[in-house]
């Protein structure tokens, strides 16, 4: 088991595996005759492949149990996957680099502030949706049509939290809402 403790996600640290979504932190304009600020371009969405198209969606996760304890990773090696919190909600993000095997070295652990999001890059490995504090509500932007788009890699991990974010007792991981 390789023990990984999450940092601050920055743009210039998670640069390597895509990109961080903060509309604090993007170039914006007024539309809709200025009453609606749009923070324009924020990440590149990659649907690599004919037959290829893009999906939004919206995934409502569980919050997971810290330190977090992980059994493999996944990676999307057509196209990239974005997930944006819709409700402040704070996340973990372990990456690493894309390639056929994964070098647990290489392995990176963020946590976000609740404001950031992420777009990983086409073929970043990355660990699933894993949610602190309460369930969590994200707008994700990912790659449909054909083709496999989901790889998954065995890995054992171990993440935590730097001291002063942990989370409390009372918003430890429950059990699935059936």
């Amino acid at each position: 088991m390789f023990d990984l403790q999450a940092r601050p996600l920055t743009p210039e640290a998670f640069a390597p595996f895509g990109e961080v979504l903060d509309a604090r932190t993007s170039d914006h304009f007024p539309i809709n005759a200025g009453r609606t600020r749009r923070h324009h371009d924020l990440a590149r969405v990659e649907t690599l492949g004919e037959q290829a198209r893009t999906l939004i969606s919206i995934f409502v996760s569980q919050p997971v149990a810290v330190p977090l304890e992980l059994a493999f990773l996944e990676r999307h090696p057509q196209g990239s996957q974005a997930f944006m919190p819709l409700h402040e909600e704070r996340f973990i993000v372990v990456v690493a680099p894309a390639g056929e095997a994964i070098d647990p070295a290489e392995v990176r652990a963020f946590v976000t502030d609740g404001r950031q999001g992420v777009n990983y890059a086409a073929g970043t490995w990355h660990a699933i949706q894993s949610v602190l504090e309460r369930e969590g509500e994200f707008l994700v932007v990912d790659r449909g049509g054909e083709g496999n788009n989901c790889d998954e890699h065995p890995i054992e991990l171990r993440v935590t939290l730097p001291p002063g974010e942990a989370v409390a007792p009372s918003h430890r991981a429950q059990e699935p809402t059936p």
